[in-house]
């Protein structure tokens, strides 16, 4: 997971604290959203990244939290980021998990989920 953060921070330009949040905000969302194997496959190939996710469900959404991509961005804004460092995270996150776990799978999450692939 360090590989991962430390290119959010050199190629998108946030700070470490909030690379991790909006990580672990991106594999929660593909956790709830997509095909629950693949994205299991590639959480396994990401060390770190289950505790991160543990952290993400630890911070609770609050009352009116909205679910899918929407509430993904407003998680990831409200940790900080803008708006185009939200897409630059998630492009850069994606682009990572197809170097882990190959450009077929990461493919068949991305299409299984609505919309995600506007983002990516």
């Amino acid at each position: 997971m360090d590989e991962l953060i430390g290119r959010l921070v050199a190629n998108v330009g946030v700070d470490r604290s909030a690379a991790e949040k909006a990580v672990g905000i991106i594999l929660d969302f593909l956790r709830k959203e997509g095909p629950a194997d693949k994205v299991q496959a590639l959480i396994d190939l990401l060390p770190g990244a289950e505790a991160l996710l543990a952290k993400q469900s630890e911070g609770g959404g609050g009352m009116f939290s909205m679910g899918g991509i929407m509430g993904a961005g407003t998680k990831m804004m409200s940790a900080g980021l803008s708006m185009g460092q939200v897409q630059g995270v998630t492009r850069e996150t994606i682009a990572y998990a197809r170097e882990k776990l190959g450009d077929d799978a990461v493919g068949e999450i991305v299409g299984a989920i609505p919309g995600l692939s506007q983002f990516v």
